[in-house]
Parts: C-alpha cells; structure tokens; sequence
C-alpha cells in the first residue's frame, strides 16, 4: 500500500481534471445543445416548480454558465472550495427536475455520485498541483 500511497498527488490531479471535464463538457451542452435541453426541460414533471422559479431557458443559459466557469476553476485548482460549493448547489436542483422520475434511475444515481465527489472536494480542498496551493505559497514567500 505504500507503493500506490506515493502517487496520491498526482491521483488527486488526475480526480480533479476528469471530475471538472464532466461540467465543463456538460455546461458546454446547456448552450451547443440548447433547444434540445429546453423540451426534456419541458417534459419534466417538476416543469412547474421550475416556472416557479424563473424562465426554463435563462435557468438552462445560467446553469451552463456556472458549470463551464466552475468546471474551469475546479480544473485549474482555483477558489476550489467556492468552486465545488457552486457546482453542488447547481447540480441538486438539475438533479431534482430532471431525474426525479420513474425511468430515470441511472442518472439519478449519477448524480448522486457526483454530488459525493463535489462534498469531497469541498471538504478536502485542491492539494496537489492546484492554483490555490500556488498562489498561497506565493502570499507567504514559499514556493
């Protein structure tokens, strides 16, 4: 086990690039893919809960925004914690329009996993080859 233990930093690089390509990729798709996001939007049983809140397709524009930005931040290993918190806060209610329905299981569980993933980052912060971690040794004269 101490073996795979020296590869942590970089398995920590590797989790956190293939982590934030699923929203930089996904927020990409909110505008490439628009229309098509806007009718399963509309085919959601939550579409009221959604109207509620503001106009389906400035939510899905907004959405995408936040996913390409902090996707891009996690990336880089930059504001991480605020990064994640966005995504986390983003995903739940997506997560409860789209998924809550009956044949919807598989992404629902997706989901869920992700969910996981972006708590752990919040909790632990970009260690390993992260912005953060530069520029905070940067502030105190370490490098």
């Amino acid at each position: 086990m101490q073996e795979l233990a020296k590869h942590t930093r970089l398995t920590e690089l590797v989790f956190r690039v293939s982590f934030s390509l699923i929203f930089i990729v996904g927020g990409l798709g909110h505008f490439a893919r628009h229309a098509w996001m806007l009718e399963r939007l509309e085919a959601s049983p939550w579409l009221g809960w959604v109207v509620m809140i503001g106009s389906p397709s400035l939510l899905l524009w907004l959405s995408g925004a936040v996913m390409i930005v902090a996707g891009v931040t996690l990336l880089l290993g930059l504001h991480t914690r605020l990064s994640a918190l966005a995504l986390f806060l983003t995903l739940v209610p997506i997560t409860l329009v789209m998924h809550i329905a009956p044949d919807h299981m598989g992404p629902l569980l997706k989901n869920v996993a992700i969910l996981g993933g972006l708590l752990h980052i919040f909790v632990r912060d970009a260690e390993s080859f992260s912005l953060d971690r530069y520029l905070a040794g940067r502030e105190t004269g370490m490098r």
